[in-house]
């Protein structure tokens, strides 16, 4: 099997692997040759696997699509041309300084049309370093929540952009300077079942569900009953698409014109997705894969002959995504105008539903037959398989980058600041075969130092910083490798702990990094305290094997005094229902850190027990359905709210 393994490590798929506590781990051969099937490599035979590597050993000798450089580099090339020019996107044409086969970047950071010997390409050229957090007079903070848990005085079945805005004035008011927002990609239209923020139908474009009428001076939507404190999604979303047909159907024809007017052939290409999946989820289909197989084809005659026959459908969902976009854009200049440094940070999910608008219409560009998880570990034994798809390395290389720079230029579009879900991603992903098990996936590499490059570029261009999730067991050189680049890493509470398990103090944070009280995946501070993820794992049977409650509350209350004594050295140490003063000296502690932004959880800022989500659970958590028992001004106007926005902002922080 030495040729299959010669080709798996030519095509990026790992054969070794080291688990969460040190141990190498080996994947089976059948496995090894599913991935590799899967990702368009044959491996059946030696004859396929020897075609194979021919394959994959011609495309990495050729010029790719597009080369991607820091500013003056050198960069090799797989031949010695006698003439390289560039334009730049300013028009105008440089020639580019060449060593045999070295190519000598520009110095200045952008996009270039390429031409070496009259064989054209693109080049992106990266400056060294993300931006980072403006700081003037003092540290900026921030909170992480969920839009569609927020309230306003208007009763309503969930939180908007609308609402995302007045949750800016608010906490501008009192101080804040950004606002870390739940991932705002482009769900299922009106599809009451798929709501979870982490397994978009597109990451190009935005849930129109956030759309607010009222918040760009339409007619605002109807009034509905007071929701309870769960948001019942199968109900809700339906009902919005229903209203918002409304709104558009009450539009005046030059109103109409305008708001689906666009020359972006993807963006029409993503309202002709919602018109098909609207038209055929009513009989059962979840997706394109569902559909008739002569609609699998976006550029197809049946997609085509679709969108000719329904231009109103197609002008609705074009009139949705305007909904959306104009009121992602006035949230944060609401943020803007309430005084906020940076304003949003926008998060960007690790991939995409297989059946949704991105798998149907970047298909040449995405994994088939595969899907991203993680690995077993002692947590989860049996491994992950979130059940979601991404870009696939070839097709990436192959299209010169350009729908995942559309990717990352959407998400920073409307926000000061980026939050990459799971960044290890940049670097690998555990992908598993259609119908295999998860422990039968293995890690797939990405092009790494390009991906980091793009996103430094593309931060650059829209002056953001960059937020990398690098929680868990990071990739050999991730992580010098994104704090070269001036990337935050996630510094959480909960996981920054010593040698001897005990909480390391403030002043031990990382500078380059986002210190944090939480996570939308982990238990709030007053949730810990109180033991509430422990009545949950009691619930839900996940307690570690082998350990009671009684044994998991031991545990607890000896970590209770591990955080209380690096929290406080001089009060006594608070009851586990008395959780409020452990909540005020845990958002004091992420305030005094050197890191160069601090964000509290909403849920932490308020002092909730409850998080928005457990992770490994679908049904028996009520993930993604919180929400705040009241309108959000009110809610800060809480004088213990209030306190903990001034010790977040105050002379002491930092």
């Amino acid at each position: 099997m030495e040729q299959l393994h010669a080709l798996a490590q030519a095509a990026g798929v790992a054969r070794e692997w080291t688990d969460v506590e040190g141990r190498q781990q080996i994947v089976a051969d059948d496995a090894l040759a599913a991935v590799l099937t899967a990702l368009g490599h044959e491996a059946g035979s030696a004859g396929q696997i020897a075609r194979s590597l021919a394959t994959v050993g011609q495309r990495r000798a050729a010029l790719p699509p597009m080369l991607v450089a820091d500013c003056g580099a050198s960069i090799p090339l797989p031949f010695a041309p006698s003439r390289a020019e560039a334009t730049g996107e300013d028009g105008g044409t440089r020639p580019l300084a060449l060593d045999g086969d070295r190519l000598t970047a520009p110095d200045t950071p952008g996009y270039y049309d390429l031409v070496l010997d009259g064989r054209a390409l693109k080049l992106a050229v990266a400056p060294a370093r993300c931006p980072l957090p403006a700081a003037a007079a003092r540290r900026p903070w921030g909170v992480s929540l969920q839009i569609p848990a927020l309230r306003s005085a208007q009763p309503s079945p969930f939180g908007t952009f609308g609402d995302l805005a007045e949750a800016a004035w608010v906490l501008g008011a009192a101080g804040a300077d950004a606002l870390a927002i739940n991932p705002v990609h482009a769900l299922f239209p009106g599809h009451g079942v798929g709501y979870s923020p982490y397994s978009p139908s597109s990451r190009l474009f935005l849930n129109g569900a956030m759309g607010d009428p009222a918040l760009v001076g339409l007619p605002p939507l109807a009034p509905s009953p007071e929701a309870g404190p769960l948001i019942d999604w199968a109900e809700a979303l339906p009902q919005r698409l229903a209203e918002l047909r409304k709104v558009f159907a009450a539009l005046t024809p030059a109103q109409r014109a305008r708001m689906a007017a666009t020359d972006d052939a993807m963006l029409r290409r993503h309202a002709l997705f919602d018109a098909l999946d609207c038209h055929f989820r009513p009989a059962g289909a979840h997706g394109w894969r569902d559909w008739p197989a002569a609609f699998h084809d976006p550029a197809g005659s049946a997609a085509s002959r679709f969108a000719a026959e329904h231009p109103d459908e197609i002008a609705f969902h074009l009139f949705v995504q305007w909904l959306a976009r104009e009121g992602l854009e006035a949230a944060q200049s609401a943020a803007r105008g309430a005084g906020m440094g940076v304003g949003l940070i926008a998060d960007l999910a690790v991939g995409v539903d297989p059946a949704g608008s991105d798998a149907w219409s970047l298909r040449h560009a995405m994994l088939d037959g595969l899907t991203i998880g993680a690995p077993p570990d002692p947590l989860g034994p049996l491994g992950q398989n979130w059940s979601i798809t991404g870009f696939s390395p070839e097709g990436l290389r192959a299209s010169a980058y350009e729908p995942w720079i559309a990717m990352i230029r959407a998400a920073m579009s409307a926000g000061g600041g980026l939050r990459i879900d799971h960044a290890f991603g940049l670097a690998r992903l555990w992908v598993i075969p259609q119908g295999g098990a998860t422990r039968d996936g293995a890690y797939l590499s990405y092009p790494f130092d390009d991906l980091i490059r793009l996103v430094t570029l593309e931060a650059h261009r829209a002056k953001a910083f960059v937020i990398a999730e690098d929680l868990g067991t990071a990739p050999y050189g991730f992580t010098q490798a994104v704090t070269e680049r001036q990337m935050l890493g996630m510094r959480v509470l909960w996981f920054e702990r010593a040698a001897d398990h005990g909480f390391i103090g403030p002043q031990d944070y990382e500078p380059l990094s986002a210190a944090m009280s939480g996570t939308h995946d982990t238990v709030t501070v007053a949730g810990w305290w109180r033991g509430r993820d422990l009545d949950w794992a009691e619930k839900l049977g996940r307690l570690p094997e082998g350990t009671s409650r009684a044994e998991a509350e031991a545990i607890r209350d000896w970590d209770r005094g591990l955080l209380w004594s690096t929290l406080d050295h001089t009060a006594p140490r608070p009851a586990p229902d008395n959780p409020a003063p452990v909540v005020d000296a845990a958002i004091a502690h992420i305030a005094r850190t050197p890191a160069a932004i601090a964000l509290v959880a909403l849920e932490d800022l308020l002092g909730l027990e409850e998080q928005p989500n457990l992770p490994g659970t679908i049904t028996e958590h009520p993930n993604w359905r919180r929400r705040c028992n009241a309108p959000t001004a009110d809610l800060i106007a809480d004088a213990q709210v209030r306190q903990r926005c001034a010790t977040l902002g105050g002379p002491d922080a930092r």
